[in-house]
């Protein structure tokens, strides 16, 4: 095996280990949430067990990063993102800027003139209105957001929101699962 293979592989295990503490997660939790053993995953951080794609490949699930971060894989190819625009069935366009699954998913939104439906959900919610003026309802409540303007509220709050003027906002909506905070990007 040449050096710089060696030097990848030497540099998984702290890379692991790392993730594992900046989660906050034991290694009873990451062997729970992954199918592996505890003695496997300390075996693995320590460097005494060879790290194989049967045993990266749930650590990458459970950690919600590619195989790439895993082993330090160097940039390749075109660095830019080709992002892929989605209609919403209720006027309206999304562009995921992010793909992250169980982590903090971050939205551009186009929003058109749509019908008041409330809705709420389990997370956390940030918006920040990029063009036009949104209208905001929480609760009983409604804010008027202008562009530079922020809002950040809990889901399960009954909500929804949308153009306040009959023609379109744009906005960066960021929505995270119940643990993650997107404020705290």
């Amino acid at each position: 095996m040449n050096a710089d293979v060696t030097g990848i592989l030497e540099a998984i295990g702290p890379r692991l280990r790392r993730l594992r503490r900046e989660r906050k997660l034991t290694l009873a939790a990451v062997a729970e949430r992954s199918g592996l053993s505890i003695s496997g995953l300390s075996r693995l951080e320590t460097g005494h067990r060879q790290p194989t794609l049967e045993l990266l490949i749930p650590l990458a699930r459970v950690y919600g990063v590619s195989l790439g971060v895993l082993v330090g894989a160097p940039e390749t190819g075109d660095p830019r993102v080709h992002l892929e625009p989605r209609r919403l069935r209720h006027a309206g366009v999304i562009i995921p800027l992010t793909e992250y699954p169980g982590r903090v998913q971050v939205f551009k939104q186009v929003l058109g003139p749509r019908r008041v439906r409330m809705s709420s959900h389990r997370g956390s919610a940030w918006l920040y209105v990029l063009a036009g003026q949104l209208r905001l309802l929480l609760g009983d409540e409604e804010r008027l957001l202008e562009p530079g303007e922020t809002a950040r509220f809990d889901p399960m709050t009954p909500h929804w929101f949308g153009p306040a003027d009959g023609t379109t906002v744009e906005l960066l909506h960021l929505f995270g699962a119940d643990s993650e905070h997107p404020v705290a990007l």
